[in-house]
């Protein structure tokens, strides 16, 4: 994957932040210095659905609904909603809101960036798939009308950001980023939102600085005036820049290194469940797979070979001695706070080496194969180590694993593009509701961001069918029924391989004050450095 030259998009993001009015910072502005093991890939907020590209941007832009301080839904560039048809959402959108720029904010600017979130090239499809049209009906009033029947519409709008159709229109930015293609355009590098911090300085993979947005709409309730972001991919340095007081806050600790960085009296450490699962996916549609030596068919599409993956895979050990404890092993897709979870289905397989050759004896590989695994290196806690465990394990039943554990950078745009035969992802059900799970992951890829993230193109048409019933049911009891029952088609066909949910495990000195949300988001708007 190629990408513009570094001094090139400096050069032209500290022209554009020179351009750009902001409030001169002053002698006793608050600086917050931010480490993290890894970069937002870009400052398109349609470009990549990824949790640390998420919560950076939304410091930046926002969405008409987004989380409150508890987590809870509450309006943002819209004030309220309503449904005045089964198929029909009234929005009133939010009076004198400005882009950075100074642009007013109005419902051209949603519906143009509804149309480029659903546009070729954009990673956010899936949060405004149901979406079949929106009608204006003055500056601040919209009508967004659904394919079908979908009560959770406002939940799903949650990072679906507004971009300004002006200046996306002035700077040749009307089509989001592509990650799968290597496209880059001015939002790559720049940004115009409408939120509580706006971007100064651009600097991909080495420091991203944002100053508060003086003119914005709502309360900033914290102190910060500068963010200065900085990737540092290598743990040792990253936890030694934390103890050294160099950064104020970092995120993840390394899971070996929490306790080293609890016992130092000037840090505090933030922990609390997320809800991300970490899972593997196998791809089930070719009819030969990449980079394997198998030629002429597909292991993969043998339900006996990715249940003998599954039951190889000793869970508990990567659980205490890769995650330290810091994780919760897994039989669903979903964590339990995440409505329409089933407890009845929360066992997992039995990990069973000997049960798991059988099965490969049985499927016609009693000397297993060769597969190339992808696998992030900068995005989860302890993400290399778990694929190295997982190699491992898979090598007791005969197979072996060509690890390729790469940047987010490499990773993104070669499992997107379904590069990949199989790989290893990490998933947060952003609307906290699972249908952010059947639609995305489960779903037969299709229109409308459908399976968008289902890479190994996992196909039931049962689990399609009760998808399209999840998504319009208004019954709860009714609704749990059929989540519990497309869990359990997807279970029993081992669609994929759950691994385990993921621990939060931050660090920051003991005068700052912050927000952990259960989804990995920071709101800087909340931070207080006292």
């Amino acid at each position: 994957m190629k990408f513009k030259s570094s001094v090139v998009a400096q050069a032209a993001l500290i022209a554009f932040g020179a351009s750009m009015a902001f409030t001169g910072l002053t002698a006793s502005a608050v600086t917050l210095r931010i480490a993290n093991q890894g970069d937002a890939q870009s400052m398109d907020p349609h470009s990549l659905n990824e949790s640390l590209q998420i919560t950076v941007n939304e410091n930046v832009y926002e969405s008409l609904v987004m989380r409150a301080k508890d987590f809870s839904l509450a309006p943002v560039l819209a004030t309220s909603w309503k449904q005045t048809a089964p198929t029909v959402w009234r929005f009133n959108l939010r009076k004198g809101v400005q882009f950075h720029d100074g642009t007013p904010f109005t419902a051209d600017d949603v519906i143009f960036s509804y149309e480029r979130a659903k546009s070729d090239g954009s990673d956010m499809k899936s949060y405004v798939g149901q979406v079949k049209e929106i009608k204006k009906i003055d500056d601040h009033t919209i009508d967004i009308i659904t394919t079908l029947p979908f009560p959770i519409l406002p939940e799903t709008f949650t990072h679906w950001n507004i971009m300004s159709k002006k200046w996306c229109e002035a700077n040749q930015a009307t089509k989001p980023v592509d990650r799968r293609k290597g496209i880059e355009n001015a939002a790559s590098f720049r940004a115009n939102g409408t939120g509580p911090y706006r971007l100064r300085e651009r600097q991909p993979s080495v420091r991203t600085t944002f100053v508060r947005n003086g003119n914005y709409w709502g309360k900033i309730e914290g102190n910060v005036d500068e963010v200065i972001f900085t990737p540092i991919g290598n743990d040792a340095t990253r936890v030694a820049a934390m103890l050294s007081g160099e950064v104020d806050v970092m995120e993840p600790i390394p899971v070996q290194d929490v306790e080293r960085v609890k016992s130092n009296p000037n840090l505090k450490v933030w922990q609390g469940p997320e809800l991300r699962i970490i899972f593997l996916g196998m791809d089930q549609k070719r009819d030969e797979l990449l980079y394997s030596n198998v030629k002429g068919k597909n292991p993969f599409k043998d339900k006996r070979v990715r249940q003998a993956f599954y039951q190889a895979i000793d869970i508990e050990t990567i659980k205490s001695r890769v995650m330290r404890g810091a994780a919760t092993p897994t039989a669903e897709m979903l964590p339990p706070q995440v409505r329409g979870y089933a407890p009845a289905l929360a066992k997992r397989l039995p990990y069973d080496t000997e049960a798991a050759k059988k099965l490969m004896v049985e499927a016609g590989y009693p000397n297993g194969f060769e597969v190339k695994m992808n696998c992030p290196n900068d995005r989860y806690v302890n993400d290399g180590e778990i694929c190295q465990a997982v190699a491992a394990n898979l090598a007791r039943i005969g197979v072996k694993i060509n690890l390729e554990a790469e940047t987010k950078v490499n990773y993104f745009p070669k499992i997107l593009s379904r590069n990949t035969s199989f790989y290893m992802l990490g998933w947060t059900a952003s609307t906290v509701d699972a249908h952010n799970v059947l639609f995305p992951i489960f779903s037969t890829p299709g229109d409308g961001g459908r399976g968008i993230f289902n890479l190994g193109a996992y196909s039931n048409p049962k689990v399609d069918e009760l998808t399209d019933k999840v998504a319009s049911e208004t019954d709860d009891k009714k609704r749990n029924e059929m989540i519990a029952e497309a869990m359990k088609i997807h279970q029993d066909d081992i669609g994929h391989i759950p691994l385990h949910q993921q621990a939060l495990n931050w660090a920051s000195k003991k005068n700052i004050e912050l927000l952990q949300w259960p989804d990995n988001g920071m709101p800087w708007q909340y931070i207080r450095v006292k």
